[in-house]
């Protein structure tokens, strides 16, 4: 017999039914660790009085004494470098000694519970309390107070690619990984747990870890409610795991944010204020089913949301003209608004995206009759810079894709079904332009995919009427500036080779406020520098934001 000696305890924190008898068995297979199978079971049958078919054996052979199990069991010599202990997280009760948490390494694995539930029921009636995903939670938030943030590895990654996933996890652990610890002979093992006939049938089938099955076993109705319960706790817990994949193929890296400061922020969304992951609508919404919804584009200056009544008044035709029941009240949405920003601390330097959906539908379909449930709305509010470059300007292509027609659907809605726009926008994006122009049915310019345009010519600002384009709230606030600054206005049909000999030609929109165009179509607008009317204009616009605009309450300039 080896020589007792300290060892270094790995625990295991799972929810049953999640592999962790064959993450058990594929640790057991090392020859440099030995393998404990829930050691506080008997523990947490005392103290619960949890019924068990197995309960008086267990209480008669094992030590039902939590701490001592602790201190002589966990953390006693052994005859191995390393002592791997499997865990159920429910029951680590209240009582068990500090010692359980600050010592050793832990790691945490966690499996969907619509895979666990089928099967659930086999030995005892599936409860939240009985999956112990909150208790991960918890097991989680512990340790990453203490200072040890344990890995976090999900059963269906372990089964796509065990070996990947085990050496991530070893590499964690500080431990190195051995290739014998894929495969296991069949049959029991003299490391099960005294429950092992009642819980092992089917592990002791195996050898390795089994790839995903194809298809899942159907859920029971009956489990729908715990299911969804149980939910948030997995994915909250899934957020957190080293290595990911994908039943259809391995996961994207996360792409980095333009502003690193919006990867936390909170979005209004329904009737609530969620954090930026949480902030998702139902599949049944409209503005999924059929891009059914109407949006709005504002900025927030200086503790004041620019043009937030004219924005507002548009929502409300917007949606009107679509015919949306069951609209928010103005002040409900004014609420939603200012409530999103405080929150958030936006203040300044940020861009709204407010959007009303026709609401949740009780079956797909296009049909509205299918919108009993009122309309959602969302605030989204970011960190946002102009989205372009104000000082040197920017170049634009002229699309192949016209302007909707009012004959097919009036530009002046201010809908969420975008395509038309998309369509050139790809167009601008493979000439590796910032915008596309895009033409009316007619051959003359209306707008670009994203913005409303004007040109310099002689002095005389011009700019396409709004027949074909959406009449722009910094539009509008543009042609009054420019009235206010003593320059001639004209609105009329333009043709694309009058903006391609144009002396200066600018953008306007919420999102990159006023934006110098420098070329089109490969022709240099101009001398090819920002011209001095786009200046001026830009600077009454700047003055204008920093005066004007709804207070948010609470704000107080610094």
């Amino acid at each position: 017999m080896e020589d007792k000696q300290e060892v270094e305890v790995i625990h295991s924190w799972s929810a049953p039914r999640s592999l962790s008898t064959s993450l058990m068995y594929s640790f057991s297979q090392r020859d440099d660790i030995e393998v404990l199978d829930e050691p506080l079971y008997a523990h947490f049958l005392r103290v619960t009085g949890a019924e068990r078919p197995y309960r008086d054996e267990v209480l008669l052979k094992m030590d039902s004494d939590g701490n001592r199990v602790v201190e002589e069991m966990i953390f006693g010599p052994g005859e191995k470098r390393y002592r791997f202990c499997k865990h159920i997280a429910k029951q680590r009760v209240p009582g068990l000694s500090s010692d359980l948490m600050k010592k050793g390494k832990h790691f945490i694995l966690i499996r969907n519970p619509l895979n666990i539930l089928p099967s659930f029921d086999k030995v005892v009636p599936p409860s939240f309390l009985e999956l112990g995903l909150a208790e991960l939670v918890s097991i989680y938030s512990e340790l990453d107070d203490l200072g040890t943030v344990p890995s976090v590895i999900d059963a269906e990654d372990l089964q796509q690619d065990p070996e990947a996933v085990l050496r991530g996890l070893c590499e964690d652990l500080r431990i190195p990984f051995q290739p014998a610890m894929l495969k296991w002979e069949a049959g029991p093992k003299p490391v099960d747990g005294l429950w092992a006939p009642w819980w092992y049938k089917s592990v002791h089938k195996s050898t390795c870890f089994k790839p995903v099955k194809e298809y899942p076993t159907p859920l029971p109705p009956s489990l729908y409610d715990l299911l969804e319960e149980s939910l948030p706790f997995y994915n909250m817990l899934r957020k957190k795991t080293r290595r990911t994949c994908s039943v259809i193929g391995p996961s994207l890296p996360l792409p980095p944010l333009p502003v690193p400061a919006n990867d936390k922020i909170l979005v209004w969304v329904g009737n609530e204020i969620v954090p930026r992951d949480s902030a998702k609508v139902s599949v049944f919404d409209s503005v999924v089913q059929g891009g059914d919804a109407v949006w709005e584009g504002l900025r927030v200056y200086s503790g004041r949301v620019f043009k937030l009544d004219e924005h507002l008044d548009r929502l409300s035709d917007s949606a009107k003209a679509l015919a949306f029941v069951n609209v928010p009240t103005r002040r409900e949405i004014k609420k939603a608004i200012f409530t999103t920003l405080i929150s958030n601390g936006m203040f300044e330097n940020a861009h709204i995206r407010l959007t009303l959906t026709r609401g949740k539908k009780v079956t797909s379909g296009m049909s509205p009759a299918f919108n009993l449930y009122g309309c959602t709305l969302i605030v989204l509010a970011e960190w946002k810079p102009p989205v372009y470059d104000n000082t040197s300007g920017v170049t634009l292509v002229t699309a192949t894709t016209r302007r909707n027609s009012p004959n097919n659907l009036d530009s002046k809605i201010h809908h969420n079904n975008l395509l038309n726009n998309i369509l050139a926008k790809v167009e601008g994006n493979l000439a590796k332009a910032d915008d596309a122009i895009m033409l009316d049915k007619d051959g003359y310019v209306s707008e670009t995919n994203a913005t409303n345009i004007f040109l310099v010519k002689k002095g005389n600002v011009l700019t396409p009427h709004a027949d074909y384009c959406l009449p722009g709230i910094t539009r509008a606030t543009v042609m009054e500036l420019v009235v206010k600054e003593n320059l001639v206005l004209q609105e009329r049909r333009i043709s694309l080779s009058e903006f391609h000999t144009a002396d200066e030609v600018w953008t306007t929109g919420t999102m990159g406020e006023l934006t110098p165009v420098v070329m089109i179509d490969g022709r240099v607008v101009g001398n090819g520098k920002v011209g001095p009317i786009t200046r001026q204009v830009q600077n009454a616009y700047k003055n204008m934001t920093a005066e004007l605009g709804v207070p948010i309450p609470m704000y107080t300039k610094a």
